[in-house]
């Protein structure tokens, strides 16, 4: 097995019966090789490898990389991928704000913009100022539209993958079942994705700092708790796209506390923003939302950091379980009140390593966020590069170019 940075495992005989599209794969990790070393490699003849490189240098996705060195004669050329032939638009659309970026092909961020931006106000108003924005970015990253590869976007609810449509999403009104996919392909005619926030923070997460671990959890806690399952190396979506809603699991203590979605005792009840904010209010503290509660615990207030610790006890109830299920060999923890520090880690430790089987966390890592607030768009990217630079995708862009 040969393993390529950003992709799956490649099988050599894979390498050897493909395509150009299949040999870039060997090549997406950056790493420079002759000729020689691709044949090696692939037991591809020469002179198949030399064609199959000469068609990715005209497209562009490989160029020139020194050269190696001689064991007499002209020393043997070197070729590498280059991420910079394409660019991509990753979007991370939250409840009441945007980030839009332009990144190359392997996640390096070129230009950024944050914006307020309420996503209740409709699918129309959020993804025509996206684009505005995303076009303008594109033109600051010294750019052009004709070299954007593709655009990835994170909803804050549940999407159908296949089609980019939300379904019925909970803090979305006027986006369930809207062709996302359609209306930002009238201003940029190129593929579109389109996933679940969580998701996409998950695969920005695990690429930018957890490459070498193929079972992977990142759970969001903020306005909402969710969770990306990443198992043998690919992210799990299921059947309908709602893998990973944690926050509509159960929780032993919460059994008369009424959930949004109509039920008692969900997690996202007892251990998001709003609902800590509320339990603050009630014990006489004002707060309103998330980020009072994070201006408390920042203040030193007792009160607050006691709820925060609460939250992640509730978090790793959950969690004890999904342990027990999936097997990660690391939980990342990030979303707004993720980045809160110390205090919402300690409560998700001290329950998931009593209550887990000892096998499974036996070298289980939980961690803090790395991408932080970056996580989203790197997974956005990632989620881009993904499908355009797949052997498939490859191979077609090298056919329409003749």
């Amino acid at each position: 097995m040969t393993k390529t940075a950003g992709s799956s495992a490649v099988p050599e005989p894979a390498l050897a019966q493909g395509g150009a599209g299949v040999l870039f794969q060997l090549l997406r990790d950056g790493k420079a090789r002759t000729r020689a070393e691709l044949a090696l490699t692939t037991g591809l003849a020469r002179s198949t490898v030399a064609s199959r490189i000469d068609a990715l240098i005209a497209s562009g996705l490989v160029g020139p990389a020194g050269e190696a060195n001689s064991s007499g004669g002209r020393p043997p050329s070197r070729f590498a991928f280059n991420p910079a032939v394409r660019v991509v638009l990753a979007v991370d659309v939250g409840a009441t704000h945007v980030i839009v970026a332009v990144t190359d092909l392997r996640g390096e961020v070129l230009a950024e913009q944050r914006l307020a931006q309420d996503v209740a106000d409709g699918p129309e108003a959020v993804l025509d100022r996206v684009m505005r924005e995303g076009l303008l970015l594109v033109d600051a990253a010294g750019r052009s539209a004709e070299d954007v590869a593709g655009v990835g976007i994170g909803l804050p609810g549940p999407v159908e993958h296949v089609t980019g449509r939300p379904v019925k999403p909970p803090i979305m009104p006027g986006w369930d079942g809207f062709d996302v996919v359609s209306y930002v392909q009238r201003s940029l005619a190129v593929p579109v994705l389109v996933d679940n926030d969580v998701n996409i923070m998950a695969l920005g997460e695990r690429t930018a700092h957890w490459p070498e671990h193929d079972n992977f959890l990142f759970i969001k806690v903020a306005t909402g708790v969710g969770s990306g399952i990443i198992s043998s190396g690919t992210l799990q979506r299921g059947a309908n796209g709602t893998a990973g809603d944690l926050g509509h699991v159960r929780v032993p203590r919460g059994d008369d506390v009424l959930c949004r979605c109509g039920n008692y005792g969900c997690l996202e009840a007892l251990a998001s923003g709003p609902a800590l904010a509320a339990e603050l209010d009630r014990q006489g503290l004002p707060a309103a939302r998330g980020s009072d509660v994070l201006r408390l615990v920042a203040q030193g207030n007792l009160q607050a950091i006691q709820v925060l610790r609460q939250a992640g006890r509730d978090v790793g109830d959950v969690l004890a379980a999904v342990v027990n299920l999936l097997n990660p060999s690391v939980i990342v923890i990030g979303g707004s009140l993720g980045q809160a520090g110390e205090h919402l880690m300690a409560g998700v430790r001290e329950v998931v390593y009593r209550r887990s089987l000892p096998l499974a966390t036996a070298h289980l890592r939980i961690a803090l966020s790395m991408a932080g607030d970056r996580a989203a768009i790197l997974g956005a990217s990632q989620m881009v590069t993904q499908h355009v630079l797949s052997p498939a995708a490859v191979e077609a862009t090298l056919q329409a170019a003749g």
